[in-house]
């Protein structure tokens, strides 16, 4: 088990340079000992640092470390290392929920926007066991009925803006996948939600049970509905945080976990908090790079994770073909 340790331990690793990184990029490039002096000194000259673009990297940090264990779990649940929270329609159900939610409520209070998300993505996750009940559990059936479901979401989500013209600025920008304008508010929006994280860890063991099969993970004593249940609800709950916050991002939850599998393998002890580091530093990763290539404008990190993330994806689904 040195392998494993060791990888977690360089991705700590490379996410903490990423920080420092994006601690010190922007429209004005800030030198290394300057971005010490600032952090340290928090005075009158730090804003720049601390208010600006120290709470967006904590968000993409934790925002990444929810979509990376998220992917982690479906993909165990569903056995299947092509599935996702997008797959599965959780996404864009949270996505439809807030876009209702900014049509219908423009002043809405940002407290409230993890809360509608989760809303929507968990309306989803009840809709897809209503469909499902009855019969014997199918990862197949359950990510075909995801996608059925995630294409329709997706065509009313887009009714829905260019039917609203006048709120169609606003909502694309939630949509997108940006932390422009992101603060220590909306740090404090994700913090509790993150203790679901330590729930899903608590959760590797029967996930490496099912692994195995749904016999073998019985004969040892797992509950599976139970296993399967809680497992799709701490899932569901933070892609819609993360999604309620900085709007939809996608492919991390598929690609932050499969590159997790190539690094520790399979067991979930290891894979899911590798899953999380990755999530957190393919996020911060964008997000330096959309704020520094055009300054000062930017591009949404969304728009670059698709971007590395669809011909990932491709490449993925020729692998598993072949």
């Amino acid at each position: 088990m040195t392998k494993p340790r060791w990888c977690l331990g360089l991705l700590l690793s490379l996410l903490l340079l990423a920080l420092f990184v994006s601690l010190s990029a922007g429209t004005v490039w800030l030198k290394s000992a300057t971005v010490l002096d600032r952090l340290l000194a928090h005075d009158a000259l730090d804003f720049e640092v601390w208010n600006h673009r120290l709470p967006r990297s904590l968000i993409a940090i934790l925002a990444g470390y929810a979509f990376g264990m998220a992917g982690a779990i479906v993909q165990g649940v569903i056995r299947n290392p092509l599935a996702s929270p997008e797959i599965l329609g959780v996404t864009q159900g949270a996505s439809l929920a807030l876009t209702i939610a900014i049509i219908t409520w423009p002043q809405m209070p940002i407290v409230w926007l993890p809360l509608v998300a989760c809303l929507g993505g968990i309306s989803v996750a009840l809709l897809l066991a209503l469909y499902n009940i009855g019969v014997s559990f199918s990862g197949i059936r359950l990510a075909l009925s995801g996608v059925a479901i995630a294409v329709i979401l997706s065509s009313v989500t887009e009714f829905l803006i260019l039917s609203h013209p006048l709120d169609i600025n606003v909502a694309l920008l939630a949509l997108t996948g940006s932390l422009w304008s992101h603060n220590w508010h909306h740090v404090a929006l994700v913090l509790p939600f993150l203790l679901l994280i330590p729930l899903g860890l608590c959760l590797a063991k029967p996930l490496n049970l099912i692994a195995l099969s749904d016999e073998a993970a019985h004969s040892l004593g797992t509950t599976l509905s139970w296993t399967r249940s809680w497992a799709m609800v701490c899932a569901v709950v933070l892609t819609s945080v993360g999604v309620g916050v900085i709007g939809p991002i996608g492919f991390i939850s598929l690609v932050a976990p499969h590159i997790a599998r190539q690094l520790v393998g399979g067991h979930h002890q290891y894979l899911m908090p590798a899953a999380m580091l990755i999530g957190a530093l393919l996020l911060v990763l964008a997000d330096t790079l959309g704020r520094t290539l055009i300054a000062p404008s930017e591009i949404p990190a969304g728009i670059f994770t698709v971007v590395i993330g669809a011909p990932y994806f491709l490449w993925l689904l020729a692998r598993f073909k072949g």
